[in-house]
């Protein structure tokens, strides 16, 4: 008569933890939050990925507006490759436009002395004045070659959401340099957006007991768009076909 025999069972073999699960053992799921940085899963603080001075660099860049944590990242890895006179040539020119740069005492255009380039010019039309936000703007329409007056740079525009009002613009200087009455036209060319269309109300309502002719630039312009991205041909084309505001 035969043996009966009880089936034999497999050895078990202990299940690896999962990366992704982060349940078992010492494992923990790590999160990638943005360059530089990861999350774990059991604490959920971020911890820098690079050391002390790389790390460091990747958070300035990332101040930079319009920088992400992405382009800071790969702007640092560009400098930690770069030659090293490369490096010091750019350290340098930051240095130096910290040092040597203002702003005009006239207009408020980015200058090397007291007075822009612009201010400078006797050619220029004084009775023309072009009212801008910044001074990224007056590049902007200096590259048309459609107008030959003087600017004024505010320094922003209106925005009750960002805390920014009147007094804080350059408006005090642009109505003492119309004191003289040396100007017969105002072009309002603040950004066609709520912010730049509710500063140039308030400038042209604030004006118009002065007399004087205050233009808009034509709508030609996208809507909630900024100057600085118009292409030459359509700025052109919208200070050509400015209007007058009425208020």
């Amino acid at each position: 008569m035969g043996v009966r025999r009880e089936p034999r069972e497999s050895p078990r073999v202990p299940a690896r933890p999962s990366l992704l699960s982060g349940t078992a053992g010492n494992y923990r799921t790590f999160q990638e939050t943005e360059p530089g940085t990861v999350r774990t899963g059991s604490c959920g603080k971020a911890h820098p990925l690079y050391e002390g001075v790389v790390q460091d660099l990747i958070d300035e860049l990332g101040r930079l507006p319009g920088v992400g944590p992405k382009s800071a990242q790969r702007i640092a890895f560009h400098i930690l490759q770069a030659e090293p006179t490369d490096v010091r040539r750019l350290a340098h020119a930051l240095l130096e436009v910290k040092a040597k740069v203002r702003f005009c005492s006239v207009c408020g255009n980015v200058a090397q002395e007291e007075r822009c380039a612009i201010c400078r010019d006797a050619r220029r039309d004084l009775a023309v004045i072009c009212v801008v936000e910044e001074p990224k703007d007056v590049v902007a329409i200096e590259r048309t070659r459609e107008f030959r007056g003087r600017y004024h740079v505010l320094g922003g525009a209106i925005s009750p959401i960002e805390g920014v009002g009147p007094d804080d613009l350059r408006i005090r200087e642009l109505l003492a340099r119309l004191a003289d009455g040396a100007v017969t036209e105002l072009i309002l060319a603040t950004d066609p957006n709520l912010e730049g269309e509710a500063t140039a109300t308030y400038l042209a309502r604030m004006i118009k007991p002065m007399g004087l002719k205050v233009t808009r630039l034509a709508s030609g312009l996208p809507v909630g768009g900024d100057l600085e991205y118009a292409d030459e041909v359509t700025l052109g084309r919208a200070f050509e076909g400015r209007r007058l505001l009425d208020v």
